[in-house]
Parts: C-alpha cells; structure tokens; sequence
C-alpha cells in the first residue's frame, strides 16, 4: 500500500503550519509595537497595549513550541475578544464585518491548543529530556 506524501510527513507538516502561524500572527503584534512607539496608535488604550503583549508574545511561543497549550488557549480567547468588541457590532456574519481573520484565528490557535506544540518544540524537547 502506498503512503501519500502528506501522510508520510504529517508531524512536519504540522510543525511547519504551526510556525508559520506564530510568524503571522506575532507580526500583528510587532506592528502594534511599532505604531505604539510612533505615536501612531493611541498610547492610553489599555485593551489595544493588552493585545500587543499577548500578540508578540503569543506568536513567539507558538514560533518555538514552548507552553503551547495554553499560549494558543490564550491567543484563542484574545481573537474571540476581538472578534465581539471590534467586529460583532458591524455585523453578524464575518464575510459582512470584516472579523474573517480574527474566527480564523480563533480556532487554529484553539486547534493547536488542543493538539499542543507538536515535533521541532521546545515542549517536545523537555519531554524528551525528562525520559
């Protein structure tokens, strides 16, 4: 019987989407940083500081696979907060209201939460060294 490729490397695969979204996603949060020390972003927004730390942070535990869980657990609830504050009140449907990044996000981050840090992780490689 032959193993598709995809099957084959299913626990890269997994990796590499993982990374990728950490890249993404921490990039929001650096943008944020940036606009922040500008000047070009509202300094005394407490939620829009909030989102910042957990985006830049967030992404970068997600990008090396460290407390994965509940990094992903938190990024999950971040962009459901989002979600409702910023975009629910433009509309009920994601297509309408502009919030199709942030349901996205929302659950690929609960996903991983689920799923946990996978191959090429920090959190793989304490399991290892503790057998």
């Amino acid at each position: 019987m032959k193993v598709a490729l995809t099957t084959k490397y299913v626990h890269e695969i997994y990796a590499i989407t993982r990374i990728v979204i950490g890249i993404l996603f921490i990039s929001h949060g650096i943008q944020k940083f940036v606009a922040l020390i500008n000047g070009n972003l509202p300094a005394d927004n407490l939620l829009l500081i909030i989102a910042t730390i957990i985006e830049t942070i967030g992404g970068l535990l997600i990008i090396i696979g460290w407390q994965t869980h509940l990094a992903a657990f938190i990024l999950s609830g971040e962009m459901a907060v989002a979600y409702f504050i910023q975009h629910a009140p433009k509309g009920l449907l994601p297509i309408k209201n502009g919030g199709e990044l942030a349901v996205f996000y929302c659950f690929v981050f609960l996903f991983i939460s689920a799923y946990g840090s996978g191959k090429w992780s920090l959190d793989n490689r304490n399991k290892n060294l503790k057998t």
